[in-house]
Parts: structure tokens; sequence; C-alpha cells
């Protein structure tokens, strides 16, 4: 299957569940990203403020503020790139593209300080390979920041055995 008819395919496995199925389904995967022992010792944490078809990071995101994490969100910047900016509360987000929520703010350039990176993704593979909506963001932007353990997060249904991968398509360490 290429890259756009497995989009498709996963986009029709989500919309097998409501969003509340999907907040319950990303119960356990929170928990599990909670007492990971690489996020435990992160002083830096790059997440995503999920949308309502994604593994759900909001109350998670708060949980890790409130243990003194230094927490990072994406926002879209243009067609093809993204920046990080610290988030401290949902006072720090509006709407950006593609109606995510997104923190206001100064970019964070300090990339070296980074830990842990929780990436999201359409599906993932057991090699690693991720595969995202297709527009490149993170492919672009996790070979800024090497030194952080890449953690994507999906549901188990976009688990797979393998997925279309190329050059420009950057692995993860670790899938929840």
């Amino acid at each position: 299957m290429n890259k756009k008819d497995l989009r498709k395919y996963i986009r029709l496995q989500k919309q097998q569940f409501t969003s509340q199925q999907l907040v319950e389904l990303s119960l356990p995967i929170m928990k599990k990203l909670m007492v990971h022992p690489r996020v435990k010792s992160a002083k830096t944490i790059l997440m995503y403020y999920s949308l309502s078809d994604e593994v759900n990071t909001h109350e998670f995101i708060d949980e890790l503020v409130a243990a003194g994490k230094t927490v990072l969100l994406p926002a879209v910047i243009s067609d093809t790139e993204m920046e990080i900016r610290h988030y401290e509360g949902a006072k720090d987000l509006l709407g950006g593209f593609f109606d995510i929520m997104e923190p206001v703010g100064k970019p964070f350039t300090a990339f070296k300080e980074i830990d842990v990176a929780v990436v999201p993704g359409m599906s993932f593979d057991m090699r690693g390979n991720r595969l995202g909506r297709g527009k490149g963001y993170y492919d672009r932007f996790l070979p800024k920041i090497p030194q952080a353990y890449k953690i994507g997060v999906c549901f188990p249904f976009q688990k797979l055995p393998g997925i279309p991968a190329d050059e420009n398509d950057m692995k993860v360490d670790e899938v929840i």
C-alpha cells in the first residue's frame, strides 16, 4: 500500500470510533508514557496538542507542567515549517493552521535542551518508521534534535508490521 492509500485506510479505521472512545483508548497509552523512564527523567519535553482523532494528550501535557517539566508544543508557521514554543497552560493556546491549538509566544530555539520528543503519526511500524499526515513538518524538524529520545504514540490499530518509508522519513526510537 502506498502512503496516500495507507493514510486513507487509517482515517477509515479512526472513523469507527467516537471521539469519546478515542479519549478512552488514549488513557492506557498516556499512563505508559507518564511512567516511561525517559519521560520521568526528562527536564524538557516536546509534546503535541492532539487533534480529536489522535491519542489525546491534553491532560497529560498539563500533568507534565504540574510536575515541573518544561513543555514545548509545535506551531505551524508556513506550509513547510513549524517552530516550537513554551506551554505553561491552556491560556497559552490559540487556534492555528489546520485548526490545531498552538502556543503563542516566542519560539524556543535551545534545541539541545530537549530530552524527549513525543511524536504523533498516522501509523508506525515495528522498526520505528512513521507515517505522518503528509506535510513533512516533523520530518523536517526532528533532525534538529538528534539528541532527543523520540517516542511515537498511536492507537493499537495504527501499529502495522511495516509502512512505506524513504530517506526523508524520520524514525522514532520507540512506539507506544
